[in-house]
């Protein structure tokens, strides 16, 4: 057993780390489906506000950090799989924002009273939201952890050289 896990980790050396740079861009995936969700809606005004130029900022820049994230964790950098707990606890936190404020928004056209974000809606982007979540604090968990153990097999190799 002992062999099986030095055999591990010395080809922790030569691979990439695909299991976290996959869930980044599974993440990413989710992102998008929110981001088409949410924007395809056309209720009212309500939609045209500054709330949703920041949302929409924020997506871009969500994507084009969670896609750094990946690159960098494939290759076993720890601080990347840091950015990706910090942006999956921000996917968590934008449940609160947007969405909810929808889901309890109405808006009055030709005098009749129509909620902005339905019940089913709602209940799609916060699964998209969470698993998007989800997805990055996997990944950056799973980043931690093999990054941690290759940089200490590798700091074991050079004491033994020494």
């Amino acid at each position: 057993m002992d062999e099986m896990k030095h055999v591990r980790l010395d080809r922790m050396r030569y691979t990439k780390n695909k299991l976290a740079s996959n869930l980044a861009l599974l993440a990413i995936v989710f992102n998008v489906l929110y981001f088409v969700s949410i924007y395809e809606s056309d209720v009212g005004s309500w939609y045209y506000s500054l709330l949703i130029g920041a949302s929409i900022v924020y997506n871009l820049l969500f994507m084009l950090m969670a896609f750094l994230a990946s690159e960098g964790v494939k290759n076993y950098r720890i601080g990347y799989a840091f950015l990706l707990l910090a942006i999956g606890a921000g996917q968590i936190v934008r449940i609160f924002i947007l969405p909810l404020k929808a889901y309890h928004a109405t808006v009055t056209i030709s005098k009749v009273t129509h909620q902005v974000m339905q019940t089913q809606q709602f209940a799609t982007v916060v699964l998209l939201l969470s698993l998007s979540a989800i997805c990055c604090m996997a990944a950056g968990v799973v980043g931690v952890r093999r990054s941690r153990m290759l940089a200490a097999y590798n700091a074991s190799l050079e004491e033994k050289r020494v």
